[in-house]
């Protein structure tokens, strides 16, 4: 993976800007540690950061490639994995490559179709391509927004970056937040609204579309989206398609020029990669490493609850004993968690999921000693309806975001101005039904089934992003390129048209991704409870962050303290001893240290990032 910045402008001659496109590059060099290259014309400049995994010698960006009297330059961040059916048909059309890079794959494939290549890619990517004798910029986004990309037009020139970070380095962009920004921090937070940057007249390209930019001015437009249509394979014939389509996209993953490992929970998701990764290892003579995180004294600490019924260290035994891998197990300890907390903003740009991002970095900063890829299991719940709010009667129905149903408490935070400048229960309600307007409709459904779509469409397109952006900071923060297979777009559109009666076989949460994966894993594995990333049940860790709320609550400089009730949050300090003082605000993970570290993490991002409140 690598981090891209981009600087188009009409106005001014960008020959001369190096320095500042630099800058925007530098401060994503843990997305790319191994390489940095600037190119440079006129009206288009394009810096990347290269973290190299295929074709190392290759595959060197930004990278310029001509077809007749035209020249194309790309940046790209991201990877493909259908590359050599691509090259196979390019060099059918005469093309000819000087490396096996899915770099020289894709620019190629834009000199040959266009905007239309898109529609022919398999893979995490966002890239830039730019046409100096058409004078004009092409960007894309990966149909589920695993890869990151945003941009700001200043100017008449547009700029854009895998970070907001990169964008905040150029002079034309400055840290301010209005009141519809601090919205999304305080009433939608950790989660973002799509296409949202957060910071004023800042945006993020949404999943699946693209931007054409030239002197005429700017297009964006999708080039995929869900079609609803009646699922006409029975049971056993969805049951053999999800596991070849599973099993294709983990194989598919694999490919890699440097070590590569998967990230094994001990749960479903990340037992099915592991155990399809092992078996295509074994075919080829060699030995799948597997990584798991854990914190230090959980054993002593762990309380059993609907969300998490088990402890993971037996069943990852189990996972990796019946494979064959070569396991390595990571703890981590709560100082580490808690100054982690801090990193974590700088990572993502914006206040996180507290711990469950800080852990992630954490975990990957030692599996980045062994390796530079790794297959991880996220977004399974989310296409094969996993979680309670799936199938619990009183979630389902909620009409709102069924993981941030805590609407009160997220008001109770602010204070009196910011109260009425944001209208939390007004936000929330107004995103969730822009939300609901974008479900592509089936005529003839029932009102049930007509919900349940409803349901997958706000997993996929409203939860999902928040751990995909979780994924990519963390990991990349730690130089550390991770894939997630069950993202493959064939699985997530072959199984949004699936029905709910099928996806909760036997009554189980996941019950089909149960059924497809039977003798893939120990029977016991298949049909073990779900259970979440794992958190820290430390009681330290909850002393630790209340302490430095506390700190920041009794700081008249603080920044938070413009924005917050300050009595509110300390009446929730002094409750924080009685397990249910707060019921979890965002998802099942977070609650009150999570609150707690959430709003100590809003103070660090709005003092580090000099945010001034518009």
């Amino acid at each position: 993976m690598c981090g891209i910045s981009g600087w188009i402008d009409w106005k001014v001659d960008l020959t001369e800007q190096s320095s500042i496109l630099k800058q925007m590059a530098d401060l994503q060099h843990l997305r790319g540690p191994d390489q940095a290259g600037i190119w440079l014309s006129p009206h288009a400049g394009f810096a990347h950061r290269r973290l190299a995994v295929v074709d190392i010698e290759g595959g060197i960006q930004p990278m310029t490639r001509a077809l007749g009297d035209r020249t194309y330059t790309i940046i790209y961040n991201g990877e493909l994995y259908n590359t050599e059916d691509i090259r196979k048909e390019l060099l059918a059309r005469g093309h000819r490559f000087q490396g096996h890079s899915d770099t020289e794959v894709l620019l190629t494939s834009y000199m040959e179709w266009g905007p239309a290549c898109v529609e022919k890619l398999n893979g995490i990517f966002a890239f830039a391509i730019w046409n100096e004798q058409e004078q004009n910029l092409f960007v894309a986004r990966d149909r589920l927004g695993v890869k990151p990309l945003f941009y700001a037009e200043r100017g008449g020139g547009l700029l854009f970056a895998s970070e907001l970070k990169s964008l905040l380095a150029h002079p034309l962009v400055e840290p301010e937040v209005d009141s519809d920004g601090l919205a999304e921090v305080f009433a939608i937070g950790p989660a973002r609204t799509p296409g949202h940057g957060v910071f004023k007249n800042v945006f993020e390209l949404k999943p699946g579309h693209y931007v054409l930019f030239d002197r005429n001015g700017t297009t964006i437009a999708p080039y995929w989206k869900l079609e609803s249509a009646p699922h006409t394979d029975d049971f056993d014939t969805t049951v053999e398609r999800v596991r070849e389509l599973l099993q294709d996209a983990v194989e598919r993953q694999l490919v890699s020029d440097v070590p590569l490992v998967t990230l094994l929970s001990g749960g479903l998701d990340s037992s099915m990669i592991s155990a399809f990764a092992a078996l295509k290892y074994q075919q080829e003579g060699k030995k799948l490493h597997t990584f798991s995180v854990d914190y230090l004294d959980n054993d002593k600490h762990f309380t059993a609850s609907d969300f998490q019924p088990n402890p993971d260290g037996p069943w990852i035994k189990r996972v990796s004993e019946y494979i064959g891998s070569e396991h390595h197990n990571i703890v981590i300890d709560t100082p580490q968690l808690v100054q982690a907390l801090k990193e974590a903003v700088t990572f993502r740009d914006l206040p996180g999921m507290a711990d469950i991002d800080a852990s992630l970095y954490l975990f990957s900063k030692e599996i980045k000693k062994e390796a530079t890829v790794a297959l991880s299991g996220e977004c399974a719940d989310e296409i094969f309806g996993g979680y309670p709010w799936f199938y619990r009667e009183e979630m389902v129905n909620a009409d709102t975001f069924p993981w941030s149903r805590n609407v009160d408490g997220r008001a109770s935070w602010l204070n009196e101005e910011f109260s009425a400048k944001i209208n939390v229960a007004a936000h929330i309600d107004g995103r969730y039904r822009m939300a609901l307007a974008e479900v592509p409709k089936l005529d003839g459904e029932t009102k049930a089934e007509a919900r349940a779509r409803e349901m997958s469409y706000l997993n996929l397109f409203r939860w999902m992003p928040t751990l995909l952006d979780r994924k990519d900071r963390m990991t990349m923060g730690a130089s550390l390129e991770v894939r997630v297979p069950f993202c493959d777009h064939r699985i997530v559109e072959y199984m949004w048209n699936v029905p709910w009666e099928m996806k909760f076989h036997a009554e189980r949460e996941k019950g089909l991704l149960r059924k497809a994966l039977e003798g893939v894993l120990p029977e016991d594995v298949l049909y073990r409870k779900k259970s979440p990333y794992p958190k820290t049940h430390n009681p330290a860790y909850l002393n630790a962050v209340r302490s430095w709320l506390l700190e920041i609550l009794d700081d008249p400089s603080s920044p938070l303290l413009q924005v917050v009730n300050k009595e509110v949050l300390l009446q929730a300090t002094q409750n924080a001893d009685d397990p249910n003082f707060v019921r979890p605000f965002f998802g099942q993970l977070m609650a009150g240290p999570q609150l707690f570290a959430y709003l100590a993490q809003i103070d660090t991002w709005m003092r580090n990032y000099n945010v001034r409140l518009v």
